[in-house]
């Protein structure tokens, strides 16, 4: 299998970030700053997580219901998804997109699913955001606070009619989009599109069997 296992153990930790859009965006959210609006969700979230127990101990069931109930309103995951296929994805018919879309989220959400255990003591930290008021796409940067060294936890967001939107993460220096657009591309090339759908597929099985084992 071409995808890149040691990948998915650094992806684990974009469960902070990614847990910054497990609230639901607010009323205000339309017209809140892309910065403030990620330094609201990240102190609210972790609040929730850290008295989460089913979170906390990764029950998978109820981290797909907080993803489809309250990631996705806050995520241009159409974008996302397209973008880690890259040029492939306009040769993908709509029902393999429809697939490959699914398939995608079912692979972050078990990392989620793991990842969300660690949340401990952790605090966000948001930088100061370089953009002009007229920008339309910007990247905020964050570290996640903890024991250890900080962690780098960065977001490039799209401004949308309802709010702002994430479409990319950089994790420790690496941005999630980019590195899935390589291991994609390779297995595309290998296997046709219809093969990558059936990697992610037989992934996401086998973290099923693991995680009821």
């Amino acid at each position: 299998m071409t995808l890149n296992r040691r990948y998915f153990t650094r992806a684990c930790f974009t469960a902070l970030s990614l847990a910054a859009l497990l609230v639901a965006p607010g009323a205000h959210a339309a017209t809140e700053a892309p910065d403030e609006m990620i330094r609201r969700l990240s102190n609210e979230v972790l609040s929730n997580i850290k008295a989460d127990k089913e979170v906390q101990s990764g029950d998978v069931r109820k981290v797909v219901a907080f993803v489809d109930s309250k990631i996705m309103p806050s995520v241009n995951f159409s974008r996302m998804t397209a973008s880690a296929v890259g040029r492939n994805w306009r040769q993908a018919t709509p029902e393999q997109q429809k697939r490959l879309q699914d398939e995608f989220k079912n692979m972050l959400v078990r990392t989620y699913a793991g990842a969300l255990s660690q949340v401990k003591d952790q605090t966000i930290s948001v930088k100061p955001l370089r953009a002009a008021p007229g920008d339309t796409e910007v990247i905020v940067r964050t570290e996640v606070i903890g024991r250890g060294d900080p962690i780098q936890l960065d977001y490039r967001m799209e401004k949308s009619e309802a709010g702002w939107k994430i479409y990319d993460l950089n994790v420790l220096g690496v941005w999630m989009v980019e590195t899935y657009r390589t291991q994609f591309a390779q297995e595309i090339s290998a296997r046709g599109i219809d093969g990558l759908i059936a990697t992610l597929a037989q992934r996401n099985k086998n973290g099923a069997a693991e995680k009821k084992s």
